[in-house]
Protein backbone atom coordinates (compact mmCIF):
# COMPACT_ATOMS: atom_id res chain seq x y z
CA UNK A 1 0.00 0.00 0.00
CA UNK A 2 0.90 3.57 -1.20
CA UNK A 3 -0.03 6.59 0.82
CA UNK A 4 0.02 9.84 -1.44
CA UNK A 5 -1.24 13.46 -1.96
CA UNK A 6 -4.60 13.29 -3.76
CA UNK A 7 -5.03 15.44 -6.80
CA UNK A 8 -8.37 16.47 -8.64
CA UNK A 9 -7.64 13.64 -11.14
CA UNK A 10 -8.69 11.61 -8.37
CA UNK A 11 -11.86 13.30 -7.59
CA UNK A 12 -13.67 10.48 -9.73
CA UNK A 13 -11.83 7.29 -7.80
CA UNK A 14 -12.78 9.38 -4.24
CA UNK A 15 -16.29 9.98 -5.27
CA UNK A 16 -16.69 6.71 -5.64
CA UNK A 17 -14.79 5.25 -3.01
CA UNK A 18 -17.29 7.52 -0.83
CA UNK A 19 -19.95 5.61 -2.45
CA UNK A 20 -18.78 2.15 -1.96
CA UNK A 21 -18.16 3.11 2.01
CA UNK A 22 -21.44 4.55 2.45
CA UNK A 23 -20.04 7.79 3.24
CA UNK A 24 -22.82 10.59 2.43
CA UNK A 25 -21.55 13.83 0.30
CA UNK A 26 -23.10 16.51 -1.37
CA UNK A 27 -22.21 16.03 -5.07
CA UNK A 28 -23.55 19.54 -5.90
CA UNK A 29 -22.47 21.69 -2.81
CA UNK A 30 -19.57 21.10 -0.99
CA UNK A 31 -17.85 18.11 -2.39
CA UNK A 32 -18.49 18.67 -5.58
CA UNK A 33 -15.74 18.69 -8.28
CA UNK A 34 -15.31 22.38 -8.36
CA UNK A 35 -15.39 22.92 -4.31
CA UNK A 36 -13.38 19.75 -3.68
CA UNK A 37 -10.81 21.35 -6.46
CA UNK A 38 -10.70 24.97 -4.91
CA UNK A 39 -10.00 23.37 -1.63
CA UNK A 40 -6.96 21.46 -3.13
CA UNK A 41 -5.79 24.62 -4.26
CA UNK A 42 -5.89 26.13 -0.88
CA UNK A 43 -4.48 23.38 1.00
CA UNK A 44 -2.85 20.73 -1.24
CA UNK A 45 -1.48 18.35 1.51
CA UNK A 46 -4.54 17.75 3.02
CA UNK A 47 -6.14 14.93 0.60
CA UNK A 48 -4.36 11.99 1.44
CA UNK A 49 -5.18 8.03 -0.50
CA UNK A 50 -3.95 4.52 0.12
CA UNK A 51 -3.51 3.20 -3.27
CA UNK A 52 -3.09 -0.48 -3.73
CA UNK A 53 -1.70 -0.21 -7.17
CA UNK A 54 -3.52 2.63 -8.87
CA UNK A 55 -6.64 1.51 -7.29
CA UNK A 56 -7.85 4.33 -4.56
CA UNK A 57 -8.92 2.41 -1.43
CA UNK A 58 -8.96 4.47 1.38
CA UNK A 59 -9.10 8.40 1.35
CA UNK A 60 -9.12 11.12 4.02
CA UNK A 61 -9.86 15.16 3.99
CA UNK A 62 -8.21 17.05 6.61
CA UNK A 63 -8.76 20.43 7.86
CA UNK A 64 -7.33 23.22 10.60
CA UNK A 65 -8.86 25.96 12.56
CA UNK A 66 -5.74 27.36 12.91
CA UNK A 67 -5.44 25.44 16.46
CA UNK A 68 -6.68 21.90 15.80
CA UNK A 69 -6.46 19.48 12.75
CA UNK A 70 -9.25 17.37 11.99
CA UNK A 71 -9.54 14.31 10.31
CA UNK A 72 -12.53 14.56 8.00
CA UNK A 73 -14.63 11.69 5.31
CA UNK A 74 -12.20 8.76 6.48
CA UNK A 75 -13.17 6.37 4.25
CA UNK A 76 -11.94 2.39 3.22
CA UNK A 77 -13.11 0.35 0.62
CA UNK A 78 -15.38 -2.53 1.93
CA UNK A 79 -12.79 -5.00 0.25
CA UNK A 80 -10.14 -3.52 1.94
CA UNK A 81 -11.16 -3.31 5.29
CA UNK A 82 -9.34 -4.89 8.49
CA UNK A 83 -5.80 -4.16 6.55
CA UNK A 84 -4.79 -1.23 8.95
CA UNK A 85 -5.36 0.72 5.96
CA UNK A 86 -7.50 3.48 8.07
CA UNK A 87 -5.01 3.10 10.53
CA UNK A 88 -2.38 4.08 8.56
CA UNK A 89 -4.15 6.97 7.25
CA UNK A 90 -4.76 8.84 11.04
CA UNK A 91 -1.26 7.99 10.67
CA UNK A 92 -0.18 9.92 7.73
CA UNK A 93 -2.69 12.45 8.31
CA UNK A 94 -1.09 13.74 11.93
CA UNK A 95 2.35 13.77 10.40
CA UNK A 96 1.12 16.26 7.54
CA UNK A 97 -0.81 18.39 10.45
CA UNK A 98 2.03 18.18 12.41
CA UNK A 99 4.07 19.66 9.27
CA UNK A 100 1.55 22.26 9.79
CA UNK A 101 2.30 23.31 13.00
CA UNK A 102 -0.69 21.41 14.64
CA UNK A 103 -0.65 19.68 18.09
CA UNK A 104 -3.73 18.70 18.62
CA UNK A 105 -5.77 16.02 16.35
CA UNK A 106 -9.42 15.44 16.36
CA UNK A 107 -12.28 13.65 14.88
CA UNK A 108 -16.02 13.93 14.32
CA UNK A 109 -17.90 10.47 14.65
CA UNK A 110 -21.36 10.10 14.50
CA UNK A 111 -22.69 7.81 17.74
CA UNK A 112 -23.34 5.21 15.26
CA UNK A 113 -20.16 4.19 13.79
CA UNK A 114 -18.37 1.35 15.96
CA UNK A 115 -15.91 0.56 14.23
CA UNK A 116 -14.29 4.57 13.36
CA UNK A 117 -15.08 5.28 17.37
CA UNK A 118 -13.03 2.06 18.14
CA UNK A 119 -10.35 2.38 15.57
CA UNK A 120 -10.01 6.24 16.69
CA UNK A 121 -9.52 4.99 20.31
CA UNK A 122 -6.92 2.81 19.48
CA UNK A 123 -5.06 5.40 17.71
CA UNK A 124 -4.82 6.85 21.02
CA UNK A 125 -7.88 9.42 20.47
CA UNK A 126 -10.29 10.09 23.58
CA UNK A 127 -13.76 10.50 23.21
CA UNK A 128 -15.63 13.51 25.38
CA UNK A 129 -19.00 13.04 25.76
CA UNK A 130 -19.58 15.84 27.48
CA UNK A 131 -19.26 18.30 24.48
CA UNK A 132 -22.47 19.04 22.01
CA UNK A 133 -21.60 20.02 18.42
CA UNK A 134 -23.69 22.81 16.73
CA UNK A 135 -23.51 23.91 13.25
CA UNK A 136 -25.35 26.72 10.98
CA UNK A 137 -25.47 25.96 7.65
CA UNK A 138 -26.17 28.43 4.81
CA UNK A 139 -28.20 26.03 2.85
CA UNK A 140 -28.62 22.03 2.63
CA UNK A 141 -25.25 21.47 0.26
CA UNK A 142 -22.79 23.01 2.37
Amino acid sequence: MDIRRLTISDYEGMTKLWSRASLPFKPVGRDSKKAIGDQMRANPDFFLGAFEGSHLVGAVILSSDLRKGWINRLAVDPDHRHRDIAKALIEESEKTLRKHGLRIFCALIEDYNVASKELFEKCGYIEHRGILYFSKRDNDMV
